[in-house]
């Protein structure tokens, strides 16, 4: 095939804590991103235990999609969206998350929302877990660390998956599920309770114990995953479900055969090790090395492994932005900020942000991971963050244009090579706040929206140039990319 598939679904993304705001109104409860406050590149979002009135968190007003979702869908329906992915807050559902009944304007908000996108034709792709799991259980359970948040979770899913089985076909069940193989997954992705004041990526200094009860919590929510999964489709056969893998595909830094290793073993844990649980079924080879050689002790209880195996996915979703680079060689040149990106690739340029802008790594991904499992693939993730500027009411975003159209090219190149690719909705396809600093400063969307990291603006919309291009590239369905 040398063009996009007929059915090619195109749409964009976002997350509720990062659009919605109305954090404590109508029922809803605080979730974990409610207590995390702005950041900057040079200084990481922190966490507090407390709600400081001092201080900004990002969440709590975001672009105020919650009050303004109508006008968005119908910008969304504009550009010719077919789907648009979004996340469900837990806590707008069961605030605490261990309440008996959930809370009804909760219920009754997305399914508002669901219609006004049925309204426009528009398929509603719903993530279940976008770091909204409720403050409450992080206090009391201390997150995913505990068993027993499996429960609390599958109630929430049975909930929504009985309230929306006519309006929701596509479902994911955690995003970036994979962030929990890393130290700087723990806190967002699995909601430990922190120290308060600590920044919410950690660091790579982790203890066996630290690294063994992240290990524990990643496996609960694959547990979680599964059984979600296997209730979706008793309550709606005709359901879809999908994993969420963040990619951090890593290259070998140099061509020493101990790059390779280290590069091959990153992807492994980063990539293979979630997605060999989710779409085949049972945990990769190379795991007990890793948890042998790490310290890593995790506990597993009878029928765990059956659970994992009757609970796999329809299909892949990921998220690329970039790629890394990986060596034994110059860990200690790492700064704190490229914990998870690496060393600067000399062949690639780098955003503001410090992230490798590399069209053609896409196209790599894809074909290792089509490669593997054979599996449709949805990239449900990928745009360009960087500050846009609003003159006499227009916003000229060509590098954001060039950005998207390389990648676009790039995925239409995997697709001759016999990649079964479905759909793509870059992120932000709307300005929201940034999830890995806060700041409204840094912009993915389509769609301007205006408010600056001060929270100043009337939060009013207009269109940047991306907006009308990436119209053209809907309407021809991939061809038209000028």
């Amino acid at each position: 095939m040398s063009k996009f598939p007929d059915d090619f679904l195109w749409g964009g993304a976002t997350a509720a804590n990062q659009a919605e705001g109305a954090w404590n109104i109508d029922g809803k409860g605080e979730s974990v991103a409610d207590h995390v406050t702005i950041g900057s590149l040079d200084d990481f979002r922190r966490f507090t235990d407390e709600i400081d009135p001092d201080l900004t968190y990002p969440s709590h007003e975001a672009i105020d999609m919650y009050h303004h979702y109508k006008e968005d869908i119908a910008l969304f329906a504009e550009m010719g969206f077919q789907v648009y992915r979004m996340s469900i807050s837990w806590t707008r559902i069961y605030p605490n998350g261990i309440e008996e009944s959930p809370n009804q304007a909760g219920l009754d908000f997305y399914r508002s929302l669901f219609e006004e996108c049925k309204k426009y034709n528009i398929e509603p792709m719903v993530t279940l877990s976008h770091y909204e799991s409720p403050y409450y259980l992080t206090k009391e359970l201390d997150g995913w660390a505990s068993r027993e948040m499996i429960n609390h979770f599958i109630k929430y899913s049975e909930t929504v998956f009985n309230e929306y089985k006519d309006l929701v076909k596509y479902w994911i069940t955690f995003n970036e599920i994979n962030g929990g193989t890393q130290s700087y997954g723990a806190f967002l992705s699995l909601a430990f309770k922190p120290e308060d004041g600590a920044v919410i990526y950690g660091s790579r200094n982790e203890s066996n114990e630290k690294r063994s009860k992240r290990f524990q919590g990643l496996h609960h929510q694959l547990l979680a995953s599964a059984l979600a999964v296997k209730k979706g489709k008793e309550i709606n056969p005709n359901f879809k479900f999908a994993n969420m893998l963040s990619s951090h595909f890593s290259y070998p830094y140099t061509s020493s055969p101990n790059d390779a290793l280290e590069a091959l073993q990153k992807n492994q844990i980063i990539h293979y090790l979630c997605g060999d649980v989710q779409i085949r079924g049972y945990y990769p080879h190379f795991t007990k090395r890793y948890y042998k050689d790490n310290g890593i002790t995790v506990n597993m209880e009878d029928g765990d492994i059956q659970v994992l195996a009757e609970g796999t996915v329809d299909f892949i979703t990921c998220s690329y932005y970039s790629t890394m680079t990986a060596t034994v060689e110059k860990k200690s040149e790492l700064k704190a900020e490229n914990l998870f990106v690496g060393l600067p690739n000399p062949y690639l340029k780098q955003s503001e942000y410090g992230w490798s802008i590399d069209p053609v790594g896409l196209r790599v991904f894809l074909n290792e991971m089509y490669g593997r499992y054979e599996k449709p693939i949805m990239i449900v993730e990928n745009g360009l963050g960087t500050p846009d500027e609003m003159i006499d009411g227009e916003i000229k975003d060509d590098y954001r244009i060039e950005y998207l159209r390389e990648h676009i090219l790039s995925m239409k190149e995997a697709i001759k090579d016999g990649v079964e690719l479905i759909g793509y909705t870059p992120w932000g396809c709307i300005d929201i706040v940034s999830a890995s600093t806060g700041e409204m400063r840094k912009r993915y969307g389509l769609i301007y929206v205006d408010k600056n990291d001060a929270g100043e603006g009337d939060l009013s919309m207009h269109k940047k140039d991306s907006f009308y291009w990436y119209k053209k590239v809907i309407e021809t369905n991939g061809e038209n990319l000028e």
